[in-house]
């Protein structure tokens, strides 16, 4: 009888709880790798401001903080998770660009350490 055979007759459980372990370490590990991946191409640094893009995804292209953006739209941290900034700016009823000098102003204060 092979090892493996033996470890699943005698310790099932146990190699089923390591496999998924496993499972999810390896999720992660490829998770951030392509995070890292797609955010040390310079061409995602200070990318012009769109409609398209998420509060979250401008604060980690300016390299600001979640909450930086956040208060430049006037929203609660977390509240626009996944929704764009033209929805955002159809939600309050103004010019999309005026969430887009208002984002830059607050990230050029940022960076100023305002």
């Amino acid at each position: 009888m092979s090892a493996f055979a033996r470890l699943w007759r005698d310790h099932r459980l146990v190699l089923l709880a390591f496999a998924a372990a496993l499972a999810v370490t390896l999720f992660f590990a490829v998770r951030t790798a392509v995070f890292w991946v797609y955010w040390s191409d310079p061409a995602r640094r200070d990318r012009a401001i769109e409609g398209w893009m998420t509060p979250g995804y401008v604060a980690q292209s300016w390299q600001v903080d979640r909450e930086v953006v956040s208060a430049a739209l006037g929203l609660e941290p977390g509240v626009a998770r996944g929704r764009t900034l033209r929805e955002i700016a159809a939600a309050q009823g103004v010019p999309l660009a005026e969430l887009e000098a208002a984002l830059m102003a607050a990230i050029a204060g940022a960076r100023a350490g305002e």
